[in-house]
This record gives structure tokens, sequence and C-alpha cells, in this order.
């Protein structure tokens, strides 16, 4: 099975959208959308690539702006277009994130690469998508680019699940350093941000910011699901507190790196 196959199978029975209708999942959008939300202004024109059924790309333009949106798998678009409201200015096309040529250099003010970095397994694929993020973005625009990190899975799938022996003597996971190893059928790449910032370095941005948009939120599932709404409030504010700690930001989940487009001289 080729790493399109193993993705069409899996969001054709998973629902991306419905995932931060739960509470600890909602974590992760509040955030991304928090960060989001300080960069943008009126009349921005917004790029999301790997738009899955457009929860972001639906309520930035519900804000307003103009959104295109890309997406690989038929399903996600399908139920994209399915939730699209009246009066929305956005628009959706079946497209990868290596290959952005429908779009001319410099089109749009922000572009977010919230999903493909979790599903490209080669290094030249991580480049392209990320080089094709850069030269659509105006000079000055931003990017909002999302990781899976490798912690997590490590000591949520690994050690909670009783799978790190298997996952050890399979190669799967170093022995030495606990790097996960995945293939396409494993479908999720898994980062640490050494490795991001090695990834980023030689693009013309500068990083903004460095993100853990859920933290330790996903480790306490069901203590977080059972807060009272006021207990919540305050569980965001703490998380909010903590999520550019270079020292905890490698045990979140996922994270968000924030880049500016340099200017041209």
């Amino acid at each position: 099975m080729n790493a399109f196959e193993a993705l069409n199978a899996y969001y054709s029975s998973y629902n991306e959208d419905e995932r931060f209708d739960k509470r600890h999942n909602s974590v992760e959008f509040l955030t991304t959308m928090d960060y989001i939300r300080r960069y943008l202004c009126p009349r921005d024109r917004i790029l999301e690539i790997g738009a899955g059924s457009g929860r972001y790309s639906h309520a930035l333009a519900r804000m307003g702006h103009r959104v295109d949106a890309v997406e690989l798998i038929p399903r996600n678009i399908g139920l994209f277009r399915e939730r699209t409201e009246p009066g929305e200015d956005v628009s959706i096309r079946q497209g990868s994130a290596v290959d952005l040529s429908c779009f001319g250099d410099g089109t749009f003010d922000l572009t977010l690469l919230l999903g493909p970095m979790y599903h490209l397994f080669t290094e030249e694929e991580q480049r392209a998508a990320l080089s094709e993020a850069v030269r659509v973005t105006k000079p000055g625009g931003l990017l909002f680019v999302s990781y899976c990190m490798n912690e997590g899975t490590v000591i949520a799938y690994g050690f909670g699940r009783h799978n790190i022996l298997p996952c050890l003597g399979s190669g799967k996971i170093d022995p030495v350093s606990f790097q996960c190893y995945s293939d396409p059928e494993d479908l999720f790449v898994l980062w640490r941000r050494d490795r991001i910032f090695d990834l980023t370095a030689s693009l013309p941005v500068t990083r903004l910011h460095f993100v853990g948009t859920d933290m330790y939120t996903n480790y306490f599932r069901d203590m977080v699901d059972a807060m009272s709404p006021e207990e919540f409030d305050a569980w965001i504010a703490y998380h909010k507190s903590i999520c550019e700690r270079e020292d905890l930001v490698g045990l979140s989940f996922h994270t968000l790196d924030i880049l500016r487009k340099e200017r041209e001289a």
C-alpha cells in the first residue's frame, strides 16, 4: 500500500473535523486559532494546504477572510463542500502539498500547513512542501506549520498501551534515542524539535513562535473531559502559560511552527 492509498483508507473512515468536538482535542484547535488571530489583518487572503474537512478554513472564512484550500483526499473534499455555508468566500481543489503550481508566487498573506507534515515520509517531500508553502506566501507573510511529535507517541502509545517492547523489537523505536520510525502504512511521521529546526534552517523565514498546541492535555484526556467549565478555563490559561516553554514543548502531542517569510531586499 502506497502513501496515498494508506491515507485515503484512513480518512475514508475517520472524520478529522469531528475530532475537535471532544474537549481534550479542542485545546489544539483553540490554541492554533488563538495564534492565527494574533496576526490576521482585515482582507488577508489565506491558503490552507491539507485542509481536511475544513475546520480551520470555514472558521476563517466565517470571519470574513478569503480562503483557498487544497486537499488530497476525495472524502474530505466532499465533507468540506457540504459544510460550506452561504456567504463564505472559500474554495477547495484537490491537490498535493508538494506541488502548488496552481498558485503564483507571493499570493497569500497567511499560509496554513496544518496537516501535510504529519504524512510526508521522505525528506524530499518534506522540503518540497515547506518550499512550496514559502513560495506562495507574500514577503512578510506568515506560515503556520503543524507537526506530530515523537514523545507523545513513545509515552502514550508505547508505554501507555504496552506497545513499547514490540516497537523496540521491530525497530519502530530506536532503543537508544527512542526516536520513532514510520512507514506510509503507519500514517504518521513523528518529529522532534531539532529535526524541525534543521529542516527549516535554509528557508528564507524567521521563526516567531514554536508552540505546543495541546501540551499535556492528551496525557490527561479523561481528567480534562470531566472538568467543569470553570476548571477547563483554568486549564486553558495554564496551558497558554507553558505552551512556548522550550523545556516543555517537546512533550506536546502537536506543535505549531510560526514563521515569517523574509521581505525581499
